[in-house]
């Protein structure tokens, strides 16, 4: 039967490439000389986080500009990151923020996107498997009919149709 999975999972390595250019560009412009200004990338098992340093407010702002133009750049799409923390003081002035990077559907995507599939009529069938949606049908036309719903009435994610199957 066919079958596709809808994930939700950036580039990694991209995500890393635009994290280290994040840092040479604060360390050669002349607004951030001297400031404690950074940007880290920690993983801890699969989950994924931006830590933004800076010594102001008005430096927190352009250091997310720069992620987030670096991003772009790089082809990683900006709604992967979750900035909904609050900016915490460090020490003296100096902020840190965290920002979290969406891997995987959570529940609550995971039933939104299967009561979707469900109230449509399509003649398909999706099930949550972990932190993916697997989505199978009897015709490949019902499958491409899915995969336009989804992507027509989800926006706020960015999610992938991967390991399409015949």
């Amino acid at each position: 039967m066919p079958s596709f999975d809808i994930v939700l999972e950036p580039n990694f390595v991209e995500l890393r490439n635009a994290v280290d250019q994040c840092g040479k560009e604060i360390g050669t412009r002349f607004d951030f000389k001297g400031s404690s200004a950074k940007v880290e990338l920690s993983e801890k098992d699969k989950a994924r986080e931006l830590a933004l340093y800076a010594d102001s407010e008005f430096q927190l702002a352009q250091v997310k500009d720069i992620v987030l133009a670096k991003l772009a750049k790089r082809g990683v799409d900006p709604r992967f990151l979750d900035d909904s923390a609050k900016p915490e003081k460090v020490g003296g002035d100096k902020l840190r923020q965290h920002v979290a990077v969406k891997v995987g559907i959570d529940a609550d995507l995971g039933k939104r996107l299967q009561t979707l599939i469900k109230q449509s009529k399509i003649k398909v069938q999706a099930s949550i498997q972990g932190d993916m949606v697997r989505v199978a049908g009897v015709k490949r036309d019902d499958l491409q009919a899915a995969i336009a719903l989804i992507r027509r009435e989800v926006t706020d994610v960015p999610l992938k149709f991967d390991n399409p199957r015949d």
